[in-house]
């Protein structure tokens, strides 16, 4: 079974009086493990395919399994439930709380999941030293280096242990030599096994990830990478 299965997903807005249809009979199979990218130009649908995979929005229609547990009609509560169980993600501009030191901006998933000190202070140091930054964790956001700033975000992401991790342009406010460090943070967790989704325009980063899902016009295009077998990508 699929790790999250998506069949026939359709995303309609209504804009003054215009139907706009930003996803248009998605369905597609992600197994856990997978390092993925899905790309596209600006105002393709990746974003909304994003949002909706990660739980942050819900479609219009058709059926979306995550773990194999029917989710699109989950209530608003319910999902927040399972991005914070299941879903860690990572953004272009970090959001980092900047009052706040980089120790205390990990352990914040935890928070809402009913952890205790001890135990969030613990997962919040295990998951810095995966990115290289115990020795930050005393500092506030503002002291950091942008990379830095989008290693602390990575380290959030790990936390709670998710089954998927998004990153949204996670390079797209980095500098080419910091960016590819973020790049090779990804690849060392997608060896250790864990399931990663970049969503980005760039084809350059999306070169890095085995597999490509290409989305235009609210569909998923021709494969960019033909010869990768098992991979169920389908439009409408």
């Amino acid at each position: 079974m699929a790790l999250l299965e998506l069949r026939d997903i359709r995303k309609v807005y209504q804009l003054g009086g215009e139907e706009i249809r930003a996803l248009d009979g998605v369905s597609l199979d992600i197994d856990g493990g997978e390092f993925i990218s899905i790309i596209g130009p600006s105002g393709s649908g990746k974003s909304t395919l994003m949002h909706i995979l990660g739980c942050l929005d819900t479609p219009s229609s058709g059926t979306i399994r995550l773990d194999g547990m029917e989710i699109q009609n989950a209530s608003a509560r319910q999902l927040a439930q399972i991005r914070n169980r299941k879903i860690g993600f990572v953004f272009q501009f970090f959001n980092l709380l900047p009052k706040l030191n980089v120790l205390q901006n990990v352990e914040l998933p935890m928070i809402y999941a009913g952890m205790t000190a001890r135990e969030r202070h613990e997962r919040a140091m295990h998951a810095l030293k995966i990115v290289n930054l115990e020795n930050r964790s005393k500092h506030r956001p503002l002291q950091l280096s942008g990379g830095q700033q989008q290693r602390v975000a990575i380290a959030r992401a790990l936390v709670n242990d998710p089954r998927l991790i998004f990153a949204d342009e996670p390079t797209g406010n980095l500098d080419s030599h910091t960016g590819e460090m973020i790049l090779e943070t990804f690849r060392q967790l997608h060896r250790e096994g864990r399931t990663i989704i970049i969503v980005t325009h760039d084809p350059e980063i999306a070169a890095v990830t085995p597999r490509r899902i290409e989305i235009r016009d609210g569909k998923i295009a021709e494969k960019l990478d033909p010869t990768l077998a098992g991979i169920k990508e389908h439009t409408a």
